[in-house]
């Protein structure tokens, strides 16, 4: 009787794990869907920092290899920022791209201020500033370096000036030549002054150096994606046994990509870093002697770093050209891998 419970004990335990055991495979082969994105993540955690194991250990090749990418980058990002600190030099420039109207000498200050308001109810008009005959003498001694001259005169001969700053002076020639005729036919205006052949000039220049930076950008980022793909094509060659032994086993073409996929984002994402500190070294070095050029012309411009927004695109679209250039280089490849899988077989 003894024994018969035991053995009845022992076959219900059986049929528990039998019943127990084909659920227990179901949920290690398939799993449910958190355990499907766990094992997704894992994998993609595993193949990011893999592919950094394996630049770190072959670091005399990975140094040469992002020195060369972070120099080109620089190249890029050191364009931009020259465009937008162009572009805040012709902003200050602004101020300066203003009409001159010197008065006839008969003009009292009365008819001079009179004059100004006309003038600031112009639509086209931003702001309009007089200069006295004192305030101008004044201005003369200082700046011109013949103060003691003007003190020897009977009378002082410089004119009424009325410094006329147009709306959006650099857009439309057409426009500030009209608006120079207008103040031309005032009675009271002896000559307008303002060089507008300068101005075009100067705007001639921002418009090349744009061209010039954006061709350029895009050449460098065609080298960007050249050597990134280079290094991956090497490592895919250094690589090929393993892949093709990867593809007998049964593994995916995503499987044996991934790998190389962050290898490419690692290289374009360190490459960008090592870059933005180049181009803040570089400006931190042009700063001091900018700034103190601008100040002897008595300006305050002062240079214009990489924000953050700026620095966050840097990462992101070099990190993004890492990734487009290993997939190019994967995608192209994987034919000749399978090629090779078949020449395994035969053998």
């Amino acid at each position: 009787m003894k024994y018969r419970n035991k053995n009845q004990t022992r076959n219900n335990i059986q049929k528990n794990i039998s019943i127990k055991q084909p659920k227990m495979q179901t949920k290690l082969a398939g799993g449910d869907f958190f355990d499907k994105l766990q094992a997704y993540r894992d994998q993609h955690a595993h193949a990011l920092f893999s592919s950094l194991g394996r630049i770190v250990a072959a670091p005399f090749n990975s140094i040469m290899t992002v020195s060369v990418l972070a120099i080109a980058i620089s190249f890029v990002s050191g364009f931009y920022i020259l465009e937008v600190n162009i572009q805040q030099l012709a902003g200050h420039i602004d101020a300066s791209n203003q009409f001159s109207l010197f008065l006839r000498d008969d003009v009292s200050e009365f008819h001079a201020n009179k004059l100004a308001e006309i003038m600031r109810q112009n639509v086209n008009v931003q702001s309009v500033k007089l200069i006295t005959k004192d305030e101008a003498a004044a201005e003369f001694q200082t700046y011109s370096g013949f103060g003691t001259a003007i003190n020897e005169l009977e009378k002082n001969p410089l004119p009424i000036v009325l410094q006329v700053l147009p709306k959006k002076s650099l857009e439309n020639k057409q426009d500030l030549e009209d608006l120079q005729k207008e103040f031309q036919r005032a009675p009271e205006v002896d000559v307008v002054q303002m060089d507008l052949q300068w101005i075009e000039r100067l705007q001639s220049i921002i418009n090349v150096m744009k061209l010039f930076a954006n061709i350029l950008n895009i050449l460098l980022a065609a080298a960007v994606l050249l050597i990134i793909g280079n290094t991956v094509l090497l490592e895919l060659h250094n690589r090929r046994d393993e892949i093709v032994i990867e593809k007998l086993v049964g593994a995916t073409n995503s499987f044996i990509q991934r790998p190389f996929l962050y290898a490419g984002f690692w290289i374009g994402f360190i490459s960008s870093i090592c870059s933005w500190f180049i181009v803040t070294v570089l400006m931190l070095i042009l700063r001091g002697s900018v700034e103190k050029l601008s100040s002897l012309y008595g300006g305050s411009f002062h240079l214009l770093f990489l924000t953050l927004t700026d620095t966050l695109v840097l990462i992101t679209i070099s990190s993004l050209l890492g990734v487009l250039a290993a997939w190019v280089v994967l995608s192209y490849q994987m034919h000749s891998t399978k090629v090779k899988q078949l020449s395994y077989l035969n053998k």
